[in-house]
Protein backbone atom coordinates (compact mmCIF):
# COMPACT_ATOMS: atom_id res chain seq x y z
CA UNK A 1 0.00 0.00 0.00
CA UNK A 2 1.56 3.27 -1.09
CA UNK A 3 0.61 6.99 -0.28
CA UNK A 4 -1.60 9.37 -1.98
CA UNK A 5 0.02 12.23 -3.95
CA UNK A 6 -1.77 15.47 -4.56
CA UNK A 7 -0.64 18.52 -7.06
CA UNK A 8 -1.41 21.50 -7.10
CA UNK A 9 0.00 22.28 -10.74
CA UNK A 10 0.90 26.13 -11.22
CA UNK A 11 3.12 27.60 -14.75
CA UNK A 12 5.42 28.19 -12.15
CA UNK A 13 5.27 26.33 -9.46
CA UNK A 14 3.73 22.88 -8.45
CA UNK A 15 2.43 22.44 -4.45
CA UNK A 16 3.07 18.62 -3.50
CA UNK A 17 1.52 16.95 -0.65
CA UNK A 18 1.19 13.88 0.29
CA UNK A 19 -0.87 11.14 2.87
CA UNK A 20 0.60 9.77 5.76
CA UNK A 21 0.88 5.00 4.40
CA UNK A 22 -2.66 4.80 6.36
CA UNK A 23 -3.61 7.23 4.13
CA UNK A 24 -5.48 9.43 7.13
CA UNK A 25 -3.94 12.90 6.98
CA UNK A 26 -2.97 15.29 4.13
CA UNK A 27 0.43 16.72 4.65
CA UNK A 28 1.99 19.26 2.93
CA UNK A 29 5.26 18.02 1.16
CA UNK A 30 7.10 20.96 -0.88
CA UNK A 31 6.82 23.30 -3.54
CA UNK A 32 8.78 21.83 -6.74
CA UNK A 33 9.33 24.41 -10.38
CA UNK A 34 7.16 23.33 -12.74
CA UNK A 35 10.23 22.51 -15.07
CA UNK A 36 11.11 19.78 -12.14
CA UNK A 37 8.23 18.24 -11.51
CA UNK A 38 8.93 14.85 -13.45
CA UNK A 39 12.52 14.35 -11.71
CA UNK A 40 11.23 15.58 -8.41
CA UNK A 41 7.92 12.61 -8.75
CA UNK A 42 10.57 9.81 -10.42
CA UNK A 43 12.82 10.08 -7.27
CA UNK A 44 10.43 10.05 -4.82
CA UNK A 45 8.43 7.37 -5.86
CA UNK A 46 11.38 5.50 -6.12
CA UNK A 47 11.89 5.88 -2.28
CA UNK A 48 8.40 6.26 -1.00
CA UNK A 49 5.32 4.15 -2.65
CA UNK A 50 2.63 6.15 -4.13
CA UNK A 51 -0.72 4.29 -5.39
CA UNK A 52 -2.72 7.55 -6.64
CA UNK A 53 -1.87 11.26 -7.67
CA UNK A 54 -5.00 13.57 -7.03
CA UNK A 55 -4.37 16.78 -9.17
CA UNK A 56 -6.37 19.53 -8.66
CA UNK A 57 -8.64 20.27 -11.38
CA UNK A 58 -9.81 24.05 -11.77
CA UNK A 59 -13.29 25.27 -12.27
CA UNK A 60 -15.64 28.36 -12.47
CA UNK A 61 -18.20 29.32 -9.85
CA UNK A 62 -20.67 27.79 -12.64
CA UNK A 63 -18.77 24.32 -12.84
CA UNK A 64 -17.09 24.52 -15.62
CA UNK A 65 -13.37 24.24 -16.27
CA UNK A 66 -11.31 26.79 -16.27
CA UNK A 67 -8.99 28.45 -19.19
CA UNK A 68 -6.08 27.49 -16.70
CA UNK A 69 -7.49 23.71 -17.70
CA UNK A 70 -5.34 23.62 -20.88
CA UNK A 71 -2.23 23.81 -19.07
CA UNK A 72 -3.02 21.18 -17.03
CA UNK A 73 -4.04 18.43 -19.46
CA UNK A 74 -0.87 18.33 -21.30
CA UNK A 75 0.43 17.57 -17.71
CA UNK A 76 -2.18 15.08 -16.59
CA UNK A 77 -1.37 12.76 -20.19
CA UNK A 78 2.61 13.41 -19.43
CA UNK A 79 1.99 12.23 -15.95
CA UNK A 80 0.20 9.14 -16.79
CA UNK A 81 2.54 8.05 -19.56
CA UNK A 82 5.48 8.41 -17.07
CA UNK A 83 3.69 6.67 -14.24
CA UNK A 84 1.32 4.25 -15.81
CA UNK A 85 0.68 1.63 -13.08
CA UNK A 86 -0.06 5.01 -10.89
CA UNK A 87 -3.85 6.54 -11.40
CA UNK A 88 -4.26 9.76 -11.79
CA UNK A 89 -7.87 11.28 -10.15
CA UNK A 90 -8.53 15.16 -11.32
CA UNK A 91 -10.30 16.92 -7.67
CA UNK A 92 -11.97 20.27 -7.91
CA UNK A 93 -9.34 22.80 -6.71
CA UNK A 94 -12.09 26.01 -6.36
CA UNK A 95 -11.27 28.08 -3.44
CA UNK A 96 -7.95 26.32 -2.60
CA UNK A 97 -5.63 29.57 -2.57
CA UNK A 98 -8.52 31.48 -0.57
CA UNK A 99 -8.72 28.96 1.87
CA UNK A 100 -4.92 28.84 1.88
CA UNK A 101 -4.72 32.51 2.51
CA UNK A 102 -7.29 31.80 5.99
CA UNK A 103 -5.84 29.09 7.21
CA UNK A 104 -2.73 31.35 7.07
CA UNK A 105 -4.44 34.11 9.02
CA UNK A 106 -6.30 31.98 11.45
CA UNK A 107 -3.04 30.68 12.11
CA UNK A 108 -1.33 33.84 13.16
CA UNK A 109 1.08 33.95 10.04
CA UNK A 110 2.65 37.07 9.53
CA UNK A 111 1.69 39.24 6.23
CA UNK A 112 5.46 38.10 4.90
CA UNK A 113 4.64 34.63 5.57
CA UNK A 114 1.45 34.75 4.19
CA UNK A 115 2.85 36.39 0.80
CA UNK A 116 5.09 33.57 0.15
CA UNK A 117 3.68 31.75 -2.98
CA UNK A 118 5.35 28.70 -2.76
CA UNK A 119 3.58 28.09 0.57
CA UNK A 120 0.52 28.91 -0.64
CA UNK A 121 0.58 26.14 -3.32
CA UNK A 122 1.74 24.07 -0.62
CA UNK A 123 -0.81 24.42 1.76
CA UNK A 124 -3.07 24.23 -1.66
CA UNK A 125 -2.24 20.96 -2.25
CA UNK A 126 -3.16 19.89 1.14
CA UNK A 127 -6.52 20.70 0.93
CA UNK A 128 -6.91 19.33 -2.40
CA UNK A 129 -6.02 16.44 -0.91
CA UNK A 130 -7.70 16.60 2.31
CA UNK A 131 -10.96 17.01 0.55
CA UNK A 132 -10.14 13.99 -1.62
CA UNK A 133 -9.57 12.07 1.47
CA UNK A 134 -12.76 13.05 2.88
CA UNK A 135 -14.92 12.51 0.03
CA UNK A 136 -13.75 8.48 -0.11
CA UNK A 137 -15.43 8.69 3.67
Amino acid sequence: MGRILSIDYGQKRIGIAVTDPLKIIANGLTTVPSGEIFKFLTEYTAKEPVELFVVGLPKRMNNEVSDSMRLIEPFVRALKNKFPSIPVQMVDERFTSVLAHKALLAGGARKKTRQNKELIDEISATIILQSYLESRR
